[in-house]
């Protein structure tokens, strides 16, 4: 069982900067690609982003919304992966989720191929 908790949600301006951290626990970390989704008030929860196992492949979501802009990464020693958002948009709004699935020969982007979840952080980007 893996426990993860996100952690750097918060209130920023639009053109901010806000970096997510997802802390891992109770499985071995490096078993498992990682991926940042989030959820909108009404809508369903999106792909983000997502890592490898051992950072070397990433994968973004196909919108303009967020290429260019976040960046994913992961520190293996510290079971952690974080979520760079730079830019923030007033759509960025969202509470942000850090997931966790098996590592396997492709990134996964849906909601239902992760296992294990985060509670979630909230983010809001003001105008």
């Amino acid at each position: 069982q893996v426990q993860l908790v996100e952690s750097g949600g918060g209130l920023v301006q639009s053109g901010g900067s806000l970096r997510l951290s997802c802390a891992a626990s109770g499985g071995t970390f490096g078993s498992y690609s990682m991926g940042w989704f989030r959820q909108a008030p009404g809508k369903e929860r999106e792909f983000v982003t997502a890592i490898s196992w051992n950072g070397g492949s990433t994968s973004y979501a196909d919108s303009d919304s967020v290429q260019g802009r976040f960046t994913i990464s992961r520190d293996n020693a510290k079971n952690t992966v974080y979520l760079q958002m730079n830019s923030l948009k007033p759509e960025d709004t969202a509470v942000y989720y850090c997931a966790a699935t098996f590592a396997g020969p492709r990134l996964r982007t849906r909601v239902g191929e992760y296992v294990y979840w985060g509670q979630g952080t909230q983010v809001t980007v003001s105008s």
